[in-house]
């Protein structure tokens, strides 16, 4: 799989923050999709890839994983779906099983490797400028972004990893934070609604919005 394809940008505006819960008509699509990719279909299986690719590649990344190991945390990931995709019973909890899946292999990467979790910069992806839109209005865009973004990476780990998570586009549900994060569900909305406050005291320290 193209190490482009792992690396899509993730970021939203921040207001965006939100979850979702999975739908019966999405959960009975994903069964035929998957149905189908462990029949052969490679369209099926690259539309599964982009719905969730975003997701397992902010799961490895959430563990400061250098590009590198974190795409062959991602690489690994598909791989074990691969291995799996005729024992998936609950297509309704792809998402989760992937989230589990990535976070497992993040960690066995680390042992592996016997090191701490280094404390590079988290890499980012630059979205592509449309022919639509005016260069300066998107600097600005860029700078109050990258200005954002410099905040919520000076946030407390548990805060920075779980906003990361809630502005991947389409957003996870929290069944698929919480195995993402080894954290349970009930404490998500409590602590992305703390995330969030400290997160606005960090951009504007005087209270104006």
């Amino acid at each position: 799989m193209p190490r482009s394809q792992a690396m899509a940008d993730d970021r939203r505006p921040w207001h965006d923050l939100g979850s979702r819960n999975v739908t019966l008509p999405e959960a009975e699509e994903m069964a035929e999709l998957l149905g189908r990719a462990a029949a052969g279909d490679q369209s099926a299986w690259v539309r599964i890839v982009d719905r969730y690719a975003p997701l397992v590649w902010s799961v490895a990344r959430s563990f400061r994983l250098s590009s590198a190991d974190a795409a062959d945390v991602h690489q690994a990931t598909w791989l074990r779906l691969v291995e799996q995709l005729d024992s998936i019973r609950d297509p309704q909890r792809l998402g989760a099983w992937l989230a589990t899946t990535a976070r497992r292999e993040a960690l066995a990467l680390l042992r592996r490797a016997s090191r701490d979790l280094p404390t590079g910069d988290m890499h980012q992806l630059e979205p592509r400028l449309t022919p639509d839109q005016d260069p300066g209005t998107e600097l600005l865009r860029r700078e109050r972004d990258e200005d954002l973004w410099n905040a919520i990476g000076r946030l407390p780990g548990n805060c920075r990893n779980l906003l990361r998570l809630l502005l991947i586009d389409p957003p996870p549900s929290y069944a698929e934070v919480s195995e993402a994060l080894d954290i349970p569900v009930g404490s998500i909305g409590p602590t992305r609604a703390r995330c969030l406050e400290h997160l606005r005291r960090s951009v504007c320290p005087d209270g104006r919005p």
